[in-house]
């Protein structure tokens, strides 16, 4: 593939399993996390399975962590050809129990729903904003914004998860028409369903167990190495449904 991409929130979860399908398919991989002891498993994990990738400690609400991560990636790869915006807290933080006994927005804690917002939402901002430079010196770049279904915009008891996710679905699209002069492709990805990742607490999944099966991470895989290529080029504003992927794409080239 030759490609060089950066995954923010890559210690676990579906960040993990994108990096792994992207540093499987050939690309040049730079996993990040706020977190270095978690970021240090990853890659240690990543290694073990053969594949090598760099590992960098960024804090998305941070922006001198960002400068430093964009400052690395610029003296040791010259460029960047890929940035999946992925880092995010998830409604936990603000309701353990939200799956089970969803809590009303107005007992949400002031602090609780601008620390989750300036993650999910500021935080894919201020990420893009920081490389979109590089890919303006270069005319080229992907970037593709993780996201989530409608339905859980508009679920009971979820927010300010599904604000800050209909925010950087907004802010994806607007993201493309400003980029798309440019040659510079912006998209969004999601799992299409509740995905077995830490954003949902391990008694939460025991409860939830009977009701419907967790999508496993390793959905991702498929639409991130092909949104990756070459052979996306040029398709920019798109919003990807992982479990969809194979019709998706099929329409696509027909």
């Amino acid at each position: 593939m030759g490609k060089r991409a950066l995954v923010t929130g890559a210690s676990s979860g579906l960040g993990l399993a994108m990096a792994r399908a992207l540093a499987a398919a050939g690309a040049t991989v730079a996993i990040t996390a706020r977190g270095p002891e978690k970021l240090a498993q990853a890659r240690s994990q990543l290694h073990d399975e053969g594949l090598d990738v760099q590992a960098l400690e960024l804090d998305v609400r941070d922006e001198a962590s960002i400068a430093a991560a964009v400052q690395w990636v610029g003296t040791h790869w010259g460029g960047l050809d890929l940035l999946v915006n992925n880092a995010g807290i998830g409604m936990r933080t603000v309701n353990p129990d939200f799956l089970t006994r969803p809590q009303p927005f107005y007992e949400v804690s002031a602090e609780g729903f601008r620390d989750l917002v300036d993650t999910n939402l500021t935080g894919y901002f201020l990420v893009a904003k920081a490389f979109v430079p590089l890919f303006l010196q270069q005319q080229r770049g992907k970037i593709v914004n993780i996201s989530m279904n409608h339905e859980t915009m508009r679920r009971r008891g979820f927010v300010p998860y599904g604000p800050s996710r209909a925010g950087a679905e907004s802010l994806s699209l607007i993201m493309a028409e400003d980029l798309r002069a440019h040659g510079i492709d912006v998209n969004m990805l999601l799992p299409g369903g509740a995905t077995d990742t830490g954003m949902i607490p391990d008694a939460a999944k025991a409860e939830i167990a009977g009701q419907f099966q967790l999508l496993s991470p390793a959905v991702m895989a498929e639409p991130i190495v092909f949104l990756a290529a070459d052979a996306s080029k040029g398709l920019t504003g798109q919003r990807i449904v992982a479990t969809e992927f194979a019709a998706w794409k099929a329409h696509l080239t027909s």
